[in-house]
């Protein structure tokens, strides 16, 4: 099966939209077929569903935020996303995401460092 025809989008991360046409300065631009575009869509809802869950936990007083499942999850997907519109993204969208160092902030949180040992009932 020959490689589908891919075409130029715009993603808006913030307002979770896919576009033929660049509306946003803040839009990073990917080159996709129809099956990454729908993978793309796939994680674009996907981080939606888990940012209104951790949003949801963040109003519970007694869980930790900084352990909290919801926020691990949103986290996980974020890096995802980021990662997906790195691998699709144009030169200009993976130098952006290289220059404001997204990925390796996301994937290096810190919870391993001293201090966020299971010792704490405010860190589980």
């Amino acid at each position: 099966m020959p490689d589908e025809e891919k075409k130029r989008y715009f993603v808006s991360v913030n307002h979770s939209l896919i576009q033929d046409v660049r509306n946003d300065s803040n839009e990073f631009e990917v080159l996709l077929n129809a099956e990454e575009l729908t993978l793309l869509q796939d994680l674009l809802n996907e981080l939606e569903r888990r940012d209104d869950y951790a949003f949801r936990r963040a109003f519970v007083p007694y869980k930790s935020a900084d352990h909290d499942e919801a926020a691990r999850q949103f986290d996980d997907e974020t890096v995802r996303l980021y990662q997906t519109l790195h691998r699709f993204g144009s030169i200009e969208t993976q130098q952006t995401i290289k220059q404001l160092g997204i990925l390796p902030k996301l994937e290096n949180t810190g919870y391993h460092d001293k201090g966020y040992d299971g010792g704490s009932p405010t860190n589980k």
